[in-house]
């Protein structure tokens, strides 16, 4: 009889994190339940209680595993781009993916609906350790903190705010469904394109 390969807490908790991630694409957040989670990785609800605590808790895992994986994506993105390897339009799509096809935009809006009111937090942690990560990088290409600060926060709102009411504000207005991702790809390329202008001496008349 074939014998179950015990895994470590760590490995454990993994497996559970990618199985409900699994859940959350192809069935929506209302089925990232430790019932659920537990039987499609054939471990007992009660080693996921052990690891998570409640299906709240294991809501909030699941959105840091995903904030993780994702930002770790993008930044290696932005850094290829900006070695001349890789577009602006790459990032945009990353960043509006992990919202949308990854399932975090819902996951994030059905844990608040629900009560969770700490439920952008490791989100939100993750993003602001990328912008602290990626910024000493984008001052060597010219940006300053700030700039990285506020386009981090424009690319985040608009992938978030697309996943879940985008194609359908597209289409009422006549827009394609890719409009947002548009607008977002020319935000990036009109930032990289404002270093290459020359600075303008206010002191000199037009």
């Amino acid at each position: 009889m074939a014998t179950r390969k015990r895994l470590s807490p760590e490995e454990s908790r993994l497996a559970a994190l990618e199985a409900a991630r699994s859940l959350l694409i192809e069935t929506g957040p209302q089925s990232v339940t430790l019932k659920a989670v537990s039987g499609r990785i054939g471990r007992t609800h009660a080693n996921l209680l052990h690891h998570f605590g409640s299906a709240a808790g294991l809501q909030k895992a699941l959105a840091g595993h995903l904030a993780g994986t994702v930002c770790d994506t993008i930044i290696e993105a932005v850094r290829a781009s900006r070695a001349g390897l890789g577009s602006p339009r790459e990032v945009v799509d990353l960043a509006f993916d992990a919202f949308d096809k990854e399932g975090a935009g819902a996951l994030a809006s059905w844990m608040i609906l629900t009560g969770n009111e700490d439920a952008l937090t490791p989100i939100v942690e993750t993003i602001h350790q990328l912008v602290d990560e990626i910024a000493p990088e984008e001052a060597d290409h010219g940006f300053n903190s700030m700039q990285v600060h506020e386009e981090t926060l424009a690319l985040v709102l608009m992938a978030m705010g697309d996943a879940l009411i985008g194609k359908a504000l597209s289409r009422s207005l006549g827009l394609p469904d890719t409009a947002a991702r548009d607008r977002a790809e020319r935000m990036l390329v009109h930032s990289v394109e404002g270093l290459t202008l020359p600075v303008r001496d206010a002191s000199i008349p037009d």
